[in-house]
């Protein structure tokens, strides 16, 4: 203990920081991989259907979900130990001061000297993005075209999975450059208090993100149509009034494109809330449930024709209890809250945002959709794969939502008849 107390009293300051870098890096990714390491004990041991799951799940849908979360664990696992294992290679060999003189070189050539350090700084940030893009994609490929495949839930081809990342990133970097070079030319003049000038900087940009996402940058790669006219609009119309909730749009999302995964959120700031549905949501929507035709641009050319032997979504009255559920994170003030906790803590962010999803569940009660809610959310755990059994130490430290049984558990008592 002496010679090792020794020896890291000879290190330099840079080798100390460097080394404490590499060691809290490490450190983090141990302990998510015991985590990990727990759950994948539970799915590969619970076999059957637990006794409180036995009236509301059938063995076959059991382990579909048992070998869904099975194959995303293990992924996770060599996907993770990958990304841990490059970047400690990236920091040993001197990955990052290479990349930083190549980009003043790339500067350099373009007219810019040492002075525009910003340049430099975004030529940098550029040529990382792109290498993180490059290495990530054999990854993507194989959890998007095998394991999502496998399980049933890719709809894409090869040919728009492509297009897709080509424009993810294209506009990843429209955003990110311009906000980056805002942000180092605030640093650069901000003098001693540039620390706060920053950090309002961003949460500035964070909202305005938020606010836009859904009506300029989501079009960009799915299709937002507003919901027909119908009994479904009009009631959820009537509910958003009943609690002053200030919906202006909802929309329907072609979530099909991608995947079978459903899902359903709610934005915007003060008096203009939009609603946004994916179509997988609605039983009467999705186009999953229908043979695939060809459509005015020939989109079934880049999306997968795929016959289910079951029916997907949920029916109106449970989407309305999926949205009244939404609709309680915005009544009790959730999202404004989230905002300013995500400035501290996650595990503190994850722990509220649990008890967050009981209130909303909650909230939907009172709204007397206790019973919809109920069979909802069995639908979706369903539709998604979702395995309800979880270690109790990786679900408190990774889930933002309470497992399955739990927020059944809390609804069951107060199901209508």
């Amino acid at each position: 203990m002496a010679l090792s107390g020794e020896l890291w009293a000879d290190l330099s300051a840079e080798r100390r920081i460097f080394c404490s870098v590499l060691l809290f890096s490490w450190t983090v990714y141990l302990w998510e991989a015991f985590l990990a390491h727990r759950q994948r004990r539970v799915y590969r041991t619970t076999t059957h259907v637990p006794q409180e799951l036995g009236q509301i799940m059938d063995s076959e849908t059991f382990e579909k979900s048992r070998l869904y979360q099975l194959d995303k664990s293990t992924f996770s696992f060599w996907s993770g130990l990958y990304s841990e294992v490059e970047g400690t290679m990236i920091l040993l060999c001197g990955g990052i001061p290479f990349l930083w003189k190549l980009s003043g070189q790339i500067s350099g050539h373009a007219g810019f000297g040492q002075e525009y350090e910003i340049v430099q700084s975004l030529v940098f940030l550029l040529l990382a993005t792109l290498f993180s893009a490059l290495t990530g994609l054999p990854w993507s490929l194989y959890n998007t075209f095998v394991i999502e495949e496998k399980h049933g839930f890719n709809q894409q081809t090869l040919g728009f999975f492509f297009k897709d990342a080509i424009k993810k990133f294209v506009v990843t970097q429209c955003i990110l450059l311009p906000v980056t070079s805002l942000l180092l030319y605030i640093i650069k003049i901000g003098g001693d208090y540039f620390f706060i000038y920053a950090w309002l900087f961003t949460l500035v940009v964070s909202l305005v993100l938020v606010t836009i996402y859904a009506d300029y940058i989501a079009p960009l790669f799915d299709k937002f149509i507003p919901l027909p006219e119908g009994e479904l609009k009009q009631q959820i119309e009537t509910m958003a009034k009943s609690i002053d909730f200030p919906l202006t749009k909802v929309y329907v999302v072609e979530g099909s494109k991608r995947s079978s995964h459903s899902n359903a959120y709610f934005y915007g700031f003060f008096k203009n809330k939009r609603i946004v549905l994916f179509d997988t949501l609605l039983e009467d929507y999705s186009s999953l449930n229908k043979e695939q035709t060809e459509g005015e641009d020939g989109e079934n050319e880049e999306t997968k024709s795929k016959t289910k032997n079951k029916k997907q979504g949920c029916k109106n009255e449970e989407v309305l209890a999926v949205l009244g559920h939404e609709l309680g994170h915005w009544k009790l003030g959730h999202t404004v809250k989230n905002i300013i906790i995500s400035q501290v803590l996650s595990f503190c962010l994850t722990v509220l945002s649990r008890r967050f999803e009981f209130q909303a569940d909650a909230f939907a009660k009172e709204l007397g959709k206790a019973k919809d809610l109920y069979s909802a959310l069995i639908k979706l755990n369903k539709d998604n794969l979702g395995f309800p059994v979880s270690d109790w130490i990786f679900s408190m430290w990774h889930y933002s939502h309470p497992p399955l049984l739990e927020r059944l558990q809390a609804l069951k008592d107060a199901k209508q008849e």
